[in-house]
């Protein structure tokens, strides 16, 4: 008896190896690990503001984007010297200030004839900066306690920082995180901020 050559339905049945079942398993972790690495990113450099006013320069033009580290605080404290991204006294209605942190916790802070004295010593470079010409709430000693930093601008005598009542020192609660780096901006560029 001859066969019929029309059409069949008859399947058939692929066995599912397991060179295939890891190949799939490999391609869901690593989109899974590429989602996780992808919002840790984000979340730790993936916010940017601008720089209001002329407090930071010559290093920072207002109108200048600058990227956040929002992750760094979170494992470790600021340091004197870091420029910091902050809310004044924690007030959400208010703009991101950027600042330079001059003392941590634990210091001593006095401004006195215009210099900035950290622990009884002279904390700056006095051809760097500027002498202030208003001293605010510094004219005073300043004990810094736990979690509160004293900032200030790098153009000192065009910024309101923490010689201001309005400021004051800032709690590392209302720190919003590091400022790394700097977008492209006509008088600076772009890079690192230091």
């Amino acid at each position: 008896m001859r066969r019929s050559k029309g059409l069949s339905f008859y399947r058939k049945k692929r066995k599912v190896s397991s060179g295939l079942i890891k190949e799939i398993f490999s391609w869901i972790f690593g989109i899974f690990l590429s989602v996780i690495l992808a919002f840790i990113i984000v979340y730790s450099v993936g916010m940017t503001t601008s720089v209001i006013g002329e407090s930071m320069e010559p290093g920072l033009y207002s109108g200048q984007t600058i990227f956040i580290n929002r992750f760094l605080y979170r494992v470790a404290s600021p340091k004197r010297d870091d420029v910091i991204v902050f809310l004044p006294n924690g007030n959400q209605n208010s703009h991101f200030y950027v600042k330079r942190v001059v003392a941590v916790p634990g210091d001593k802070v006095q401004i006195i004839n215009g210099i900035l004295y950290v622990n009884g010593e002279m904390a700056e470079n006095t051809e760097m900066y500027d002498k202030m010409a208003d001293a605010g709430i510094a004219e005073n000693e300043i004990t810094l306690q736990n979690e509160e930093y004293f900032v200030l601008g790098d153009n000192r005598n065009n910024s309101e920082d923490s010689r201001s009542a309005n400021v004051g020192v800032v709690n590392e609660n209302d720190i919003i995180g590091k400022a790394w780096f700097r977008w492209m901006a006509p008088e600076s560029g772009i890079g690192f901020i230091k």
